[in-house]
C-alpha cells in the first residue's frame, strides 16, 4: 500500500491523503473516507519518508538526571501526558546523574536531528553553555533556571524559607541542614539559600553552619545525620534538601533511638511517597513536578509552531505538607 493507492480507494486525490498525514486542512467528508481505508487496510505511513520530505522527526528527545526517583519520574509522567496525545513520541536519554553524559546526550540529539528538547537538568557548567548555543532544535529546561533560555521551574527559595520558618515557629531553636551539592541550583544553592537567609532573618544566623552536604540518597542521608549529629549533638530540628535524604536521617536516628519528633523534627522536601511511609510520616513540601512536565510539553510544542508570544519562563509555587498534623 502507498499513498496513491489510499487515494483511489478512499476516492480522493493522493494531495489529500498527504494533507491528512501531516496534519493539513481537509474536508471532514474527505477524512472520513480516508480514515475508513486506512482502518480497513491497517496502513501505516513510512515514518523515515515523512523525515525526508518535512524534515520532521516527530520525536521529542528527553534528558533525565536518573529513573529511580520521584521527582523524576512525576515530572516524566507529566511529559507522556501530554505527548501521548500528541503526534509526537519520547526518546529517553538516562545519564545516570553525569553532567558530561547531560553534554554528551545533547549533541547526540542535535546531530540525530530530533525536532526538540526536553532537559531534566541538574547542573550547568561551561561545557552545557556552550552546547545549547549550538544546538539547532528548540530546548526548553525543566527543574533549573538558566537566564536565555525557555525553563519550567520551581521556588526552591522560598520554600525551604517558609519550612525553616515553620520550624522555627514551632519551638525548634537549634536547627540542622543536610544539603545537595551546590552545583545543583535549585535543589542544592536554592534550598540551602532558602534556610540560611531564614535562621538569619529569625535571628539565629549561627544556625547556617550546622550544614552537611549529601548524595541524593537513603544511604548518604543516614550517613550525613551521623556526621551532623557528631558536629552539632544538640539538634532538635533537621530539614533535608530531598524526602530520600531525610528518609536516610529518620532510619540514623531510629536506630540510635533518638525519638521523632520529641528530640528532633524532621522534614525532607518532594512530597513523595516515602515521606509517607516514615514512622512518623516526614514534613514535607508539594512540588508540581507532574505540571512542569506537562507545560514544558506545551511550551515546546508552541516554539514548534513558531507561536508568537511564546511563553519562556514558568516558575511553580509549593505548599508545605505536614504529615504529623495530618496523620
Amino acid at each position: 500500500m502507498n499513498i496513491t493507492e489510499i487515494a483511489k480507494r478512499a476516492g480522493v486525490s493522493s494531495a489529500a491523503v498527504s494533507r491528512y498525514f501531516n496534519n493539513g486542512y481537509i474536508s471532514e467528508e474527505k477524512q472520513e473516507a480516508i480514515r475508513r481505508v486506512v482502518e480497513e487496510t491497517g496502513y501505516r505511513p513510512s515514518l523515515q519518508a515523512q523525515t525526508l520530505r518535512t524534515k520532521k522527526t516527530k520525536m521529542v528527545g528527553v534528558i533525565v538526571p536518573k529513573v529511580a526517583s520521584a521527582s523524576i519520574g512525576r515530572i516524566v509522567e507529566g511529559l507522556l501526558s501530554v505527548l501521548n496525545e500528541s503526534e509526537y513520541q519520547m526518546l529517553l536519554a538516562v545519564t545516570q546523574n553525569d553532567p558530561q553524559k547531560e553534554v554528551e546526550y545533547l549533541t547526540a540529539f542535535h546531530e540525530k536531528q530530533v525536532d526538540g528538547v526536553i532537559l531534566i537538568a541538574t547542573v550547568f557548567t561551561a561545557a552545557h553553555k556552550r552546547v545549547l548555543k549550538g544546538v539547532s532544535v528548540p530546548v526548553v529546561i525543566v527543574g533549573q533556571y538558566l537566564s536565555g533560555y525557555c525553563c519550567v521551574y520551581h521556588d526552591d527559595y522560598h520554600a525551604a524559607y517558609d519550612l525553616t520558618k515553620l520550624f522555627l515557629e514551632k519551638g525548634r531553636k537549634n536547627l540542622g541542614y543536610i544539603s545537595a551539592i551546590q552545583q545543583d541550583k535549585a535543589v542544592g544553592e536554592s534550598r540551602y539559600k532558602g534556610y540560611c537567609d531564614a535562621v538569619r532573618d529569625m535571628g539565629c544566623g549561627e544556625l547556617a553552619q550546622n550544614v552537611s552536604t549529601a548524595a541524593f540518597t537513603v544511604g548518604s542521608g543516614y550517613e550525613k545525620t551521623g556526621e551532623l549529629l557528631a558536629k552539632c549533638p544538640d539538634l532538635d530540628g533537621l530539614i533535608c534538601a530531598t524526602d530520600t535524604m531525610a528518609a536516610g536521617a529518620m532510619q540514623y536516628l531510629r536506630e540510635h533511638h533518638i525519638d521523632v519528633p520529641e528530640k528532633i523534627l524532621v522534614a525532607g522536601q518532594g512530597d513523595s511517597d516515602m515521606a509517607r511511609v516514615t514512622a512518623p510520616p516526614l514534613i514535607t513540601v508539594h512540588y508540581s513536578y507532574e505540571k512542569s512536565g506537562e507545560i514544558a510539553v506545551q511550551m515546546l510544542m508552541g516554539l514548534l509552531r513558531h507561536e508568537e508570544g511564546a511563553v519562556k519562563e514558568v516558575k511553580l509555587g509549593y505548599h508545605i505538607v505536614d504529615l504529623q498534623r495530618e496523620s
